[in-house]
């Protein structure tokens, strides 16, 4: 989208590719949620992929 721009190229070899960096990273941490959350459902608490931890009182 930006590349074509002088402005973005100079920006790019100052600063390295921010948005590149900010995608990669929000990749990652997607895989870790994903991973987390593929945890087995615990019965005791009727919804799946939950640990078991008590919720808030009532």
């Amino acid at each position: 989208m930006f590349q074509e721009t002088p402005i973005y190229s100079r920006l790019i070899a100052e600063r390295g590719d921010i948005p590149l960096q900010v995608r990669s990273e929000a990749d990652r941490i997607r895989r870790d949620l994903e991973a987390v959350m593929r945890v087995a459902p615990n019965p005791a608490s009727g919804l799946p992929g939950q640990l078991g931890f008590p919720g808030p009182p009532r």
